[in-house]
């Protein structure tokens, strides 16, 4: 599930047609763009190429569990398919945080060789995987708080819960001992509104 030119979506149909599944995707309107063509080019025709069952939602943004997402997963079930469901961003899932939990450790090897470390990592922060995984990732030399999120999605509450939910589900599947407090997860607000993009 995703935006209408979401770069997840046409990932997951990449690596569904490299593996040889079938791919359900769940196109949501998050932005209010009206170009005639929006939703025929760029990375939703990627996805369309590559095989995927491209479903467009009437949708404004959210990075909760939508109807659209229970409705496609009915689908395959009533298919006989036995679907594997990835949300927005691949985020709120067991395994959503794991992906840059190593950035980390790849960025700690390039302070090595660069003989520096970085003060502050900055990433966008929407659904919340990216930053959850690398605060785990910096969590265990201390800068867990040094992964500064910039909110994009316009519900920074909701984006600030999912990025500690995740963070935490992380952190216990990787063993760390410390775990992650609330101020570990900063999200700079200032600049989403009015609304996502």
């Amino acid at each position: 599930i995703g935006g209408i030119q979401s770069n997840h979506t046409r990932m997951v149909a990449a690596v569904a047609a490299k593996l040889g599944l079938a791919c359900v995707l769940v196109q949501e309107n998050w932005v209010d763009y009206s170009d005639a063509v929006y939703d025929r080019v760029g990375n939703i025709m990627m996805s369309r190429l590559m095989g995927a069952d491209v479903r467009l939602v009437d949708q404004g943004f959210d990075i909760g569990f939508r109807r659209s997402w229970e409705e496609a997963l009915e689908d395959v079930h009533k298919r006989g398919g036995k679907p594997y469901a990835i949300p927005a961003g691949a985020s709120d899932h067991e395994l959503g945080g794991l992906g840059y939990v190593g950035f980390a450790e790849e960025v700690r090897r390039q302070e090595a060789d660069l003989g520096f470390k970085f003060d502050y990592i900055v990433v966008c922060a929407v659904t919340g995987s990216t930053q959850a995984g690398m605060v785990v990732g910096f969590a265990a030399d201390g800068r867990a708080n040094r992964v500064i999120g910039i909110d994009a999605s316009a519900t920074p509450e909701q984006t600030r819960a999912q990025i500690l939910r995740i963070a935490r589900r992380t952190a216990d599947m990787v063993g760390l001992e410390a775990g992650i407090a609330d101020s570990d997860v900063v999200l700079d607000t200032r600049y989403a509104y009015p609304a996502y993009g």
